[in-house]
């Protein structure tokens, strides 16, 4: 009898042993299709050296296209709240929450997508994790490459863009659209190819790092762009863990997370955006491509003036220096070419 009630211990220790292995299991959410570069070359990716650093004791799924439910608006507060472990998000995403990330967004600040990676997340390890972020554990804070804008009709001048309904993804980059003429509609990505084919907006702001997830290059055909200099704008994002997920891994486990997240992940996410470009530009290949001229690009940077004093404005309102944390972001962003 003893020999029996061994034998169906150690039978049962042996099935367990696959499930004790794994110790934390990490679902990731985010809003995005597998086949865009942030899935395929920086998620996948991380969770491969994640699972072989942690020798399986960490396991994480990566869950794309809102597929755990929710809409892109949501993510954020999936994680604070423990719907889910992790997202990968905007924080423009949910417009007046995150105010002082915003200042990566303004027009014109941006000309180095890896640069301003690592100036980000500098922002969000110094002040950002507990002023704005306090909810959650950030892990990793970046901004996309160049955007620029692709159009159904072309667009040489800020008299083409009257009338035309262009997409943005933040408050920013939809008030800049409107000081540059257009009808602003704000909208995530993967509302846009419907609207586009329904003719609800002309275009969209967009980095071509992520056009061709959405097959843009097929729904519009022509596309301006800014290549040279300061962007036209950038898009901030954040991957984001619950902090109550975060603080109950074992210490060993943490430490293995920690190394290979925060900056060193924010400079390659960067990399990823700015590498991933030339895929987008392949892909619209025949497509009609306008570079503004010396003299428009002026009347482009005249025209965004407005959108300064507005947030400059906001962030007295929000308690503070606005003009003092564009000089910090300029400094950080110089600090880390």
């Amino acid at each position: 009898m003893a020999h029996l009630l061994r034998s169906t211990l150690f039978a049962a220790l042996a099935c367990a042993s696959p499930l004790a292995a794994q110790d934390v299991t990490l679902k990731v959410h985010h809003f995005m299709a597998e086949t865009s570069g942030l899935h395929a070359d920086m998620l996948v990716p991380f969770k491969e050296s994640i699972e072989a650093a942690s020798e399986g004791r960490i396991a994480i799924e990566l869950y794309a296209s809102m597929s755990l439910g929710g809409r892109p608006g949501d993510l954020y507060d999936q994680a604070a709240d423990g719907a889910v472990d992790v997202i990968l998000t905007l924080p423009g995403y949910t417009a007046g929450r995150f105010n002082r990330t915003e200042v990566f967004e303004l027009p014109f600040l941006m000309d180095d997508t890896v640069a301003g990676s690592m100036a980000f997340w500098d922002l969000v390890e110094a002040e950002l994790q507990e002023e704005e972020y306090d909810e959650t554990q950030i892990l990793s804070a970046w901004v996309h490459s160049r955007g620029h804008l692709h159009s159904e009709e072309p667009i040489y001048t800020l008299e083409d863009l009257a009338g035309k309904e262009m997409r943005g993804p933040t408050r920013v980059v939809t008030d800049l659209l409107g000081e540059l003429g257009a009808t602003p509609v704000g909208m995530p990505l993967p509302l846009i190819p419907e609207n586009l084919s329904k003719g609800v907006i002309s275009g969209a702001a967009l980095p071509w790092e992520i056009t061709p997830s959405i097959r843009l290059a097929e729904l519009v055909t022509n596309h301006t762009v800014i290549e040279e200099g300061p962007a036209l704008y950038t898009a901030t994002f954040i991957l984001a863990m619950n902090r109550d997920v975060y603080d109950d891994m074992p210490d060993d486990l943490r430490e293995i997370l920690d190394a290979q997240t925060g900056k060193l992940m924010s400079e390659f996410a960067g990399s990823v955006m700015r590498n991933r470009d030339q895929v987008g530009r392949d892909a619209a290949a025949g497509n009609t491509f306008i570079e503004l001229d010396e003299d428009e690009l002026v009347r482009w940077v005249d025209a965004a003036g407005p959108v300064y004093d507005r947030w400059i404005d906001r962030a007295e309102d929000e308690g503070f220096d606005g003009s003092a944390a564009i000089d910090q972001a300029q400094d950080l962003i110089e600090a880390n070419r």
